[in-house]
C-alpha cells in the first residue's frame, strides 16, 4: 500500500490533522512519522539512518527531523521514564502533528519462552504503576498480593473512591500499524516477533514472584518505563501509536543482558518505517 493511501486512510478514519490534501489544491506536506527512544543507545541508529538531520531541542527533550526514504520523519529521544516520555509525546504531537507515532527500544522479559533479542509488537500497553493499596493498620506490613488495578481514567472525583477496577487500563495500538509490523516480522532474523502486552512503570522488577503476577493477571510480555504513557497522550491525541519493544535480557529464564539489542530494535523499526512508504 503506498503510504499516501495509508495517511489517507487514517485520515478519514483517525482525524489526523493536516495529513491530507485540501480538496482540488496542491497536497498539503506529509506530516512525519515520530519515531521514540529513551535513550543515546535506543535513538542512535534511527538518527544515523536520516538524510540532512537537524537537532531541536525543547527543554531537556531532544528531536532530530530528517527524512528517510524521502519521507519525513521525526526521532524523539524521550529520557527514561513515565513522565518524561508523556511530556516528549504531548511535544512532538503539538509541535509535528505526526502521522503516527512508534514508541521502541529495549525492555525485561516477562515470560520464560521470550529469549534476548525477540521482539514484541505492543498490541496493547498498561501502567504497572497504576495501583490500589489495601487499608493496613501501621505494623501490619506490606502485602503486594492485596494490591489491585487503579483506573486513573474512570473518573473526575477521587481515585481512593473509585469502584476497583478489575484490570489495569489498556492501550490498543493502531491495527495497521501492528499489520505492518507483523509483515515486517516475517524477514527478522535475530529472534521472533511476537504480539504481546507491554507493561511500563517506574520501577525496576527483580522480584520474580512479582514479574510472574503481572504476566499472569496482567498478560505482560515484557517490562520497560515509557510505552504505556506514550500510548495514553496518543490516544488522547487519536494519533495512531505501536510500541516496540527488543528483550535485552529475561530475569525469569535467567537470559543476560544483550547491550546490543537496542540496535537490533532500531533495525527493526527502520524496516517498518520503509514499508510504511514503500510503494
Amino acid at each position: 500500500m503506498r503510504i499516501t493511501a495509508y495517511i489517507a486512510s487514517l485520515c478519514g478514519a483517525m482525524a489526523i490533522v493536516g495529513a491530507c490534501a485540501n480538496g482540488g489544491a496542491s497536497p498539503a506536506p506529509l506530516h512525519p512519522l515520530v519515531l521514540q527512544g529513551a535513550m543515546d543507545a535506543e535513538v542512535r541508529g534511527l538518527v544515523s539512518a536520516l538524510q540532512n538531520p537537524s537537532e531541536t531541542h525543547v527543554g531537556e527533550w531532544t528531536f532530530w527531523s530528517g527524512t528517510l526514504d524521502g519521507y519525513p520523519v521525526v526521532v524523539s529521544k524521550t529520557m527514561k521514564g513515565m513522565s518524561n516520555a508523556a511530556a516528549a509525546t504531548a511535544i512532538a504531537i503539538e509541535r509535528y502533528q505526526p502521522v503516527a507515532i512508534i514508541n521502541q527500544g529495549t525492555a525485561g522479559g516477562h515470560q520464560p519462552d521470550l529469549h534476548v533479542l525477540d521482539i514484541v509488537l505492543g498490541v496493547e500497553s498498561v501502567n504497572l504503576g497504576s495501583i490500589k493499596t489495601a487499608f493496613r493498620t501501621a505494623g501490619t506490613g506490606v502485602r503486594t498480593e492485596d494490591w489491585k488495578p487503579l483506573d486513573l481514567l474512570r473518573s473526575e472525583g477521587s481515585a481512593g473512591m473509585d469502584p476497583l477496577a478489575l484490570t489495569m487500563r489498556r492501550f490498543r495500538a493502531d491495527e495497521r500499524l501492528v499489520d505492518v509490523a507483523r509483515r515486517v516480522g516475517s524477514s527478522y532474523t535475530m529472534g521472533r516477533v511476537v504480539d504481546g502486552v507491554i507493561g511500563s512503570a517506574d520501577v525496576w522488577n527483580s522480584e520474580l514472584d512479582r514479574i510472574a503476577r503481572f504476566h499472569r493477571e496482567f498478560g505482560t510480555s515484557v517490562e520497560e518505563m515509557e510505552t504505556a504513557s506514550a500510548a495514553q497522550v496518543a490516544a488522547s491525541f487519536r494519533i495512531p501509536f505501536l510500541g516496540i519493544r527488543v528483550l535485552s535480557n529475561n530475569i525469569t529464564d535467567g537470559e543476560a543482558y544483550d547491550r546490543n539489542a537496542g540496535e537490533a530494535c532500531q533495525a527493526f523499526v527502520l524496516e517498518v518505517a520503509r514499508a510504511l512508504f514503500r510503494h
